[in-house]
C-alpha cells in the first residue's frame, strides 16, 4: 500500500470514529440542550476537512524525511540497538512530550497564539472541536514533531503510531461525554482524558493555561501545569470577545490570527501627533 493510500485509510478511521463518538455524545451528554448546540458544526466541520488536507502533506514530508534518515542511520534510537517495541515505546513518549512543549509555546508565543485561539474561541466543546484548527497551527505542531522525530531517529511506522494515538485520543478528550468521576479521575492518573482536558478549553485563563497533554497526563504533573479533572465538569467555554456569528463562521475563522496580529500591532502602535 502506498503512504498515500495508507494516509487516506487512517483518515477514514478517524472519520469513522469521530462518528462513533459523536453518537456516543447522544447517549451519555456531559451537557444537555444549549450546551450541545450544533450551530458550530458546520465552521469545524469544514476546518476539520481542511487540516485533513494540510496535516496530509506535512505528514508525508515527514515520514518520507523520516525513511531517508532512517536508511543513513540518523538519530539517538539508531546508535543504540534495541527490540522494536521499545523504540516505538520511545518514539510514543518523545513525540507526546514535542506535542506537550508545542501547546505551551501557542499558548505563550502571541505569534503562535494567533493561530491556536481558533480551536479554543469555539463556545461549545464536543468531538468536532477536536480538529478544528487554522492550517497554520499545524505547521507550528508538524515543526515541533519533526525537530523531535528527526533527533530521536523515529521509524515511519513508531511515528504512525503516535499520529494514529493522537488523534483517536483527541476525539475522546474534547467529546461531549458524561463519565463517572472516579472513573476519569482514575484514568487522568496517565492518560487525558474528557473532563481533564475540558478545564483547558475554560475562558478562565488561570484554568486554560493548564492541562496541555495530549496522550499522557504525566507531562503536567511533572511541569506543575495539573489542573483536577473535577474542575472540568461545569467549564464554560472559548473565549471572550469571539462569540459574534461573524467569527464563528469557516471564513471568519480562517481569517481570525491575520485580524488579531492587526489588532494587536494597532494597540502597541505609537501613538503620532
Amino acid at each position: 500500500m502506498t503512504l498515500l493510500a495508507q494516509s487516506g485509510a487512517t483518515i477514514g478511521a478517524i472519520l469513522l470514529a469521530m462518528a462513533a463518538v459523536a453518537w456516543i455524545e447522544t447517549v451519555i451528554p456531559l451537557h444537555l440542550g444549549e450546551r450541545a448546540s450544533r450551530a458550530h458544526l458546520g465552521a469545524n466541520l469544514a476546518l476539520t476537512f481542511i487540516t485533513f488536507a494540510t496535516n496530509l502533506f506535512l505528514n508525508m514530508g515527514v515520514v518520507v524525511t523520516l525513511a531517508v534518515l532512517h536508511r543513513l542511520g540518523f538519530g539517538v534510537l539508531n546508535l543504540f540497538p534495541q527490540p522494536a517495541f521499545v523504540a516505538v515505546i520511545a518514539v510514543v513518549l518523545t513525540l507526546d512530550l514535542a506535542f506537550y512543549v508545542a501547546h505551551v509555546a501557542m499558548h505563550k508565543i502571541p505569534a503562535f497564539w494567533n493561530y491556536h485561539l481558533v480551536h479554543h474561541c469555539d463556545p461549545v466543546v464536543d468531538v468536532t472541536t477536536t480538529i478544528r484548527q487554522h492550517p497554520g497551527e499545524s505547521v507550528i505542531r508538524y515543526a515541533f514533531m519533526a525537530a523531535f522525530a528527526f533527533i530521536l531517529g523515529a521509524g515511519p511506522a513508531a511515528f504512525a503510531v503516535y499520529r494514529t494515538w493522537s488523534a483517536l485520543n483527541g476525539l475522546l478528550e474534547h467529546a461531549n461525554i458524561r463519565i463517572p468521576a472516579w472513573l476519569d479521575g482514575l484514568l487522568a492518573l496517565v492518560t487525558t482524558w474528557p473532563n481533564m482536558h475540558k478545564v483547558h478549553h475554560s475562558r478562565t485563563r488561570e484554568e486554560t493555561d493548564t492541562n496541555y497533554g495530549n496522550i499522557f497526563s504525566f507531562w503536567d504533573r511533572i511541569f506543575s501545569t495539573f489542573t483536577s479533572p473535577s474542575r472540568g465538569i461545569d467549564i464554560r467555554y472559548g473565549l471572550d470577545g469571539f462569540d459574534d456569528s461573524t467569527t464563528q463562521t469557516t471564513q471568519g475563522l480562517l481569517r481570525l490570527p491575520f485580524q488579531v496580529s492587526r489588532r494587536r500591532e494597532t494597540s502597541v502602535a505609537p501613538q503620532v501627533g
